[in-house]
């Protein structure tokens, strides 16, 4: 591909021949694109992260360094683009036209190419070596267990398998009207922005930045690609095996850099379309600064009701200790809050929850490092819910113990807060308790037969309408609340969860004109193409026309 390209893979290799014997066997596991060994990273054997723009990797004169979250040891340097060096990519951008490096009537071939990639990509990443090399790359910088950073490569691949083939061109199918008179008919397209940006965040490092990449893509669009610098590594990788299975090198950039030069890059490049993942304050920021082009994935701060019909009380207790503690809570769906009917006060409901929370060690990182929140701060969170009439912890609420985890993280034990329903919903509490903390809390309430209003209230009243759970076979309750809510991804009936959201559904918010979808056909198109008409008018002109009078 390019020298720089050449060079790193001939830096890895040489690593191979002069690592000790005991780690010679670790680096012939390692795939042929991959430029690090998730084992041997560490302080004295730093990984690198470089950018990737007009088809070549390059690095920048600032190195960031990266600590394991673990414990606290730097080991992967990351090239962070200054704002002074932005220029490559702003050129970059502006080389890709409005309507595209593709669309349905200009160069349509690349659609089967990105058919043939995703195939390519899809065998690469569903072999046991590969998927166990971004497996446990996630797990160095993003600590969660091996299960769930397994799942996040299977959805990648599952994603890539949906797309091969003839599936790429099926995104971009149009439709014709007839018209009014011979030679007369109406196209509709979906048709590309051109030049467009992307930013993911730290929780899943290669599930959400690859299928919003790739979505773009197989639109006809140019991104330009910024990953949380704390997990970027995977992504660098990721790309590699991209272009090992055939992506043009031209086709995206990718740039590492703080958060006030992509916004300088954003507003010198002028991306006709950003889609942002993220916390809602930067969200807001960025609509406001980009003039409202933009499609969000934002803050959700997710609730889950349990129904009247009491069953299957053990899977119940699993799935709520799944929802809210699986990846230390950090996930964008993760229960929030649980409204539980006062049927389950008596079922052991809760203390089977405790007990399963209770199992979750640091170890296996069934609970481990929260990146985003420090201990400090969830504990003066879970303290002045305290403050509130009636509050109590049910569980957790101590930090971790015996740990190496640096202080800028948190470290938290599974934590969840019983606040009686009544004052949730009181003005001068309702934003402290529907405030999303992203770890390993939450909240907890109960509801009686005739407080259903004010649940639904509570759920009306919230900003956020990402994930939600309705857990009830009852087909009236279900009825009723499914009726008189909003979020855009809302599972219903007794096996209902908030979390692990699969590549088969749709996954975003909803209530927001701004809100993007993820993994579908329906998110692709919406996200990553707009309409467009056509209107063919071809004659021929009737041989009777005479010039009309004038209107």
């Amino acid at each position: 591909m390019s020298r720089l390209l050449s060079r790193r893979h001939l830096a890895a290799a040489a690593a191979r021949r002069s690592a000790p014997l005991a780690c010679v066997s670790r680096w012939l596991h390692t795939p042929s694109f991959a430029t690090v060994s998730p084992q041997e990273i560490s302080g004295s054997s730093p990984a690198e992260v470089q950018n990737f723009v007009q088809g070549s990797w390059t690095a920048s004169a600032n190195w960031n360094w990266i600590v394991d979250p673990l414990n606290g040891e730097k080991f992967i340097k990351v090239a962070e683009v200054q704002g002074t060096e932005i220029e490559p990519f702003v050129e970059s951008l502006s080389k890709c036209p409005k309507h595209g490096l593709h669309n349905p009537l200009k160069a349509p071939e690349r659609y089967l190419m990105y058919g043939d990639i995703s195939a390519k990509a899809a065998h690469m990443l569903g072999q046991p070596a590969v998927s166990d090399f971004f497996a446990k790359l996630i797990q160095r910088v993003s600590p969660k267990s091996y299960q769930q950073a397994l799942a996040e490569v299977q959805v990648s691949q599952k994603f890539l398998e949906n797309f091969c083939g003839d599936q790429v061109r099926f995104l971009a199918r149009s439709f014709a009207v007839p018209g009014n008179h011979l030679g007369q008919r109406s196209n509709g397209y979906r048709w590309p922005y051109g030049p467009v940006a992307i930013i993911t965040p730290f929780n899943f490092p290669l599930e959400i930045p690859l299928l919003q990449v790739m979505g773009a893509l197989y639109m006809g669009n140019k991104p330009v690609l910024k990953v949380d610098s704390k997990v970027s590594v995977v992504m660098e990788q990721m790309l590699r095996l991209l272009h090992d299975c055939g992506l043009p090198a031209e086709d995206m950039d990718f740039i590492n850099s703080d958060g006030i030069t992509m916004n300088k890059l954003l507003l010198e490049a002028n991306p006709k379309m950003t889609l942002f993942t993220g916390s809602s304050r930067v969200a807001e920021k960025l609509a406001a600064d980009l003039n409202g082009r933009i499609k969000l994935e934002d803050a959700g701060f997710d609730w889950k009701i349990l129904g009247p019909d009491v069953q299957e009380v053990d899977y119940i207790a699993w799935v709520c200790d799944q929802d809210a503690y699986a990846c230390s809570g950090q996930k964008c769906s993760a229960q929030s809050v649980l409204f539980m009917h006062k049927n389950w006060s008596s079922s052991g409901l809760l203390e089977k929850m405790k007990k399963l929370s209770e199992r979750r060690k640091l170890e296996d990182l069934t609970i481990g490092p929260v990146l985003t929140v420090t201990t400090e701060a969830m504990t003066e969170h879970m303290n002045n819910l305290l403050k509130i009439p009636g509050s109590k912890v049910l569980f957790g609420g101590e930090p971790l113990e015996n740990h190496s985890i640096p202080k800028i993280y948190g470290a938290l034990k599974p934590t969840a807060v019983f606040v009686p329903l009544e004052e949730i919903l009181k003005s001068e509490n309702f934003e402290l308790v529907t405030k999303e903390i992203f770890g390993p809390f939450q909240v907890v309430t109960e509801y009686s037969e005739d407080q259903l209003e004010l649940v639904l209230e509570a759920c009306e009243r919230m900003n956020a309408h990402l994930t939600a759970a309705v857990v009830s076979n009852d087909p009236l309750f279900l009825q009723d609340v499914l009726g008189r809510s909003v979020n855009g991804t809302t599972y219903a009936g007794i096996r209902a969860r908030t979390t692990g959201a699969p590549q088969n559904h749709w996954f975003g918010p909803a209530g927001d004109p701004r809100g993007a979808g993820i993994g579908t056909p329906e998110a692709i198109k919406l996200v990553w193409s707009c309409h467009r008409e056509i209107i063919y008018d071809i004659g021929p002109v009737p041989k009777n026309w005479a010039l009309p009078s004038p209107t």
